[in-house]
């Protein structure tokens, strides 16, 4: 589950769809913050410049309840269809959510329950452009960034280790998701998934080379850690 906010919309919440597939996206920010749910983030501090940025794309379903100064205070999109109003109520006439995910997220069902809550909120609040970008990607981090390098003049991604990362002797380990409940290394979960060669596995250390080669051509650049 991914998310786009511009700052001038009065609330930030994640999540996203297409109800209307044959708009298209004509959106362009300054400056973007490109957020990822690594334990890097943990006491980072960087919340309040996070709700600053211009635009702040997110990855993965991260709830932020108590980590607000490291994250930011935006909402995942559960709670959104819990409390639609709350959120959604008070955007204006030049909100955009943009939806992109593995198929089994964007499958247009009516009868799936994640499709058929997107249908009911885009038809209630109408003020908000829906789109979908494609229903083929499941490596989200890549795909992301791809939209952000799109959308993006600048690009700062916050918890993106570099490609050597973990390769580097004595490093700290830190959770795979800041929010895990289980304690999981975020460079084991690196190497088991580097390493296997069966199909559909997210190489997140080539991922990361490709990343580093992008930052060349665009203006991306990376904190926490720095590099």
């Amino acid at each position: 589950d991914n998310w786009i906010k511009h700052s001038d919309w009065p609330i930030k919440f994640r999540l996203l769809l297409l109800m209307f597939p044959s708009q298209s996206m004509t959106m362009q920010c300054h400056n973007c913050a490109f957020l990822t749910s690594s334990g890097h983030i943990l006491g980072s501090g960087v919340g309040d410049e996070i709700d600053h940025t211009e635009c702040v794309i997110c990855i993965n379903d991260a709830p932020t309840t108590g980590y607000e100064s490291d994250v930011g205070g935006h909402s995942s999109v559960s709670y959104v269809f819990r409390n639609p109003n709350e959120f959604l109520r008070r955007t204006d006439s030049h909100s955009v959510i943009i939806f992109w995910g593995p198929p089994y997220k964007i499958r247009k069902d009516p009868k799936a329950a994640f499709y058929g809550s997107l249908q009911r909120v885009s038809m209630t609040y109408r003020n908000i452009s829906y789109l979908t970008v494609t229903p083929i990607s499941s490596v989200t981090g890549w795909f992301t960034m791809v939209i952000a390098i799109e959308i993006c003049d600048n690009i700062k991604a916050y918890g993106m280790v570099p490609p050597n990362h973990c390769g580097t002797p004595g490093i700290k380990k830190v959770r795979y998701h800041y929010y895990d409940r289980w304690w999981v290394n975020e460079c084991a979960t690196y190497f088991q998934h580097e390493n296997r060669r069966s199909q559909g596995q997210h190489r997140f250390i080539t991922e990361k080379r490709l990343f580093a080669r992008w930052a060349k051509q665009y203006n991306i650049t990376f904190t926490h850690p720095r590099w």
